[in-house]
């Protein structure tokens, strides 16, 4: 969506490129201005220039590394060595999950987003599993397979990190054009990666704690997580369930403000002796959080586990704390494998059910349980809740809260009639949400399309295929980093050209494998497409553009200019009608435009 900007001043500063420290092989190059038709940029120059010596760069990462406490700060540092000093696009560290076995990938890429993703080792056609089991480095074309869409034509390198013949993980590395010599020093480096990783390994062993945390008394997170492996094991094996429940303390950050950290602290030790006390002799509990608790159940059934969480629940509630009263709790059940068969998945849908058991009881004041299995996963509540929760601990669990919403959706039996259309909806309130400033911009654009459609006399299938189209024209930004979406200011041309790729990923990565969707494509794929010939992404001409990417063209653009932005407040209805009759017949559909606009001011009023 094109955003209105104030043209270029002419007297704009020149560019610094010459000025630029040897020391920093980056040119700054000038931001591209946003205007209410698209986007004004200037031919793209080579933003890279090799001045440095691979031995100062060994010199540097040694000395560094040297100390360097932990092995994610070692991380961070390469990724920025590499991507400033050798002119990659993205770092990525792969490393084994033996309990689910698969490979969790972190990737950050050049502007600083970050993409967690897994791979099976079973899946001996993907690169990064062929590389680790072969324990061989391979250059490659084509990043399409880690799902990164904007990341997919990059040339790069997947290095094997191997020590004593076994294979530690992974680094890859992706960069807009091929450079042999890079690479070499890029793998160098990985020598000196796998060299730290195994002396940090080490230490870290020495020194390691034992399984029970110091305040409860309880297993810690990590022999949580152990025995949780081991019950999901024999639970596969034995054809039984296994289930979670997950407590979080309510307002314990207000009393640890109010009366201090040790009355938390007490609070803490208290749920955890109510649990221990109360659980089957089966059962474990475990410190899964700084204040969360939480109890794996061995053959427990959903309905068992919620039956033992509402009678914990109750026992909890029935505690008096000193200053505080009684003591309530947020609580959260999963039931492997009728709620989830992956490890990391049932303890987010734990987590997920626990945050929507705590805006429960924000509302009403009284705790209630909440099971995985009862969620309606399109509920405005329960997307929100799973959006806090993915932010969270993506990282960790290697699951993406946009890869969840396409694989709900492409999971949703969809056909013809307008029952998808709540589901629709969802998805793209959704998507909408990962920019603060067009909450709520779908819905418009759609209602908009509608009424246009219906002006223009069309026949009323083809109004409900156009209203969809339009409730789904945005549905691409699911794969444009938060980062791009949410700059207040101008964007780069690097920034450019990843948000103009959101037609195009709308099309591929969400409409494709849906059968019923495939008449609305040419509306998601062509909506930014302009008469004149410049638009995007494939530079269509006047009726060259499909009739619904025409309509969508008008009332998107319209409901930008009427909407506040970060940059800007909403324009008055009589400024953007003018905007729409200066580019009739340029950008626009004249006709559509001069129909549209003796809509409009109806349109915006209308609640």
């Amino acid at each position: 969506m094109r955003r209105i900007r104030k043209a270029q001043n002419a007297s704009r500063e020149k560019t610094e490129s010459n000025n630029v420290s040897h020391t920093n092989p980056i040119i700054r190059k000038k931001p591209s201005p946003r205007i209410y038709g698209g986007y004004n940029y200037s031919q793209r120059i080579n933003s890279y220039q090799n001045s440095f010596e691979p031995l100062d760069i060994f010199k540097e990462f040694c000395a560094t590394a040297k100390h360097t406490k932990n092995l994610e700060t070692l991380f961070n540092y390469f990724h920025n060595l590499v991507v400033n000093k050798l002119n990659y696009n993205f770092t990525a560290f792969g490393f084994l999950n033996s309990s689910s076995n698969h490979i969790k990938v972190k990737l950050t890429d050049h502007i600083g987003n970050i993409y967690s993703s897994r791979f099976l080792l079973s899946d001996e056609s993907n690169p990064i599993i062929k590389s680790f089991l072969k324990k061989k480095k391979f250059c490659i074309d084509d990043f399409s397979f880690i799902n990164v869409h904007y990341l997919n034509n990059s040339h790069g390198i997947i290095i094997p990190l191997v020590h004593s013949d076994e294979c530690l993980g992974l680094i890859i590395a992706g960069a807009s054009a091929k450079n042999p010599q890079n690479d070499d020093v890029l793998e160098v480096l990985s020598n000196f990666i796998t060299l730290n990783i195994i002396n940090k390994t080490l230490s870290e062993a020495s020194t390691q704690d034992v399984n029970t945390d110091s305040l409860t008394g309880l297993v810690n997170h990590g022999e949580f997580q152990a025995k949780l492996t081991e019950e999901i094991t024999k639970a596969k094996d034995s054809n039984k369930h296994v289930s979670i429940i997950i407590f979080d303390i309510n307002n314990i950050s207000q009393v640890n403000k109010e009366y201090g950290h040790a009355k938390g602290d007490e609070i803490i030790c208290i749920l955890a002796d109510r649990i221990k006390k109360n659980i089957r002799g089966i059962d474990i509990a475990g410190r899964y959080g700084g204040d969360e608790l939480a109890i794996i159940m061995p053959d427990a059934n959903n309905e068992e586990a919620c039956y033992m969480a509402e009678y914990l629940n109750y026992i909890i509630s029935c505690s008096l704390i000193d200053d505080v009263g009684p003591m309530k709790v947020n609580v959260g059940v999963s039931t492997y494998p009728t709620c989830a068969q992956e490890q990391e998945k049932l303890l987010l849908i734990a987590e997920q059910a626990m945050l929507i058991s705590k805006c429960k009881s924000d509302k009403n004041g009284v705790a209630s349980v909440v099971s995985a299995g009862d969620i309606d996963f399109w509920n405005e509540m329960a997307l929100n809740s799973l959006a806090t929760v993915i932010a969270k601990k993506h990282s960790q669990y290697g699951i993406n809260f946009e890869e969840e919403l396409v694989h709900q959706f492409h999971s949703e039996n969809l056909s013809l009639n307008n029952n998808n259309l709540d589901v629709v909806t969802s998805l793209a309130g959704a998507i909408d949400a990962k920019d603060p400033y067009t909450k709520g911009h779908s819905q418009a654009v759609s209602r908009y399309a509608e009424a246009l459609a219906r002006a223009l006399n069309l026949p009323e299938y083809q109004v409900e295929r156009i209203k969809l189209g339009a409730m789904l024209h945005d549905v691409g930004k699911i794969g444009i980093p938060e980062s791009v979406l949410r700059k207040p200011g101008q964007l780069t041309d690097q920034e450019w050209d990843i948000m103009k790729q959101h037609p195009e990923i709308g099309v591929l990565k969400v409409l494709e494998p849906i059968h019923s969707l495939s008449d609305i494509i040419p509306i998601v794929r062509h909506h930014h497409e302009q008469l004149n010939g410049k638009g995007y992404p494939d530079g269509l001409k006047a009726d060259e553009i499909p009739l619904g990417a025409r309509i969508v063209s008008i009332v998107d653009s319209f409901h930008a200019l009427v909407s506040d932005r970060p940059y800007r407040k909403a324009l008055p209805v009589e400024k953007a009608v003018e905007i729409l009759k200066a580019g009739a017949g340029i950008q626009w559909d004249k006709d559509m435009v001069r129909k549209f606009i003796i809509l409009a001011p109806s349109l915006v009023t209308k609640t």
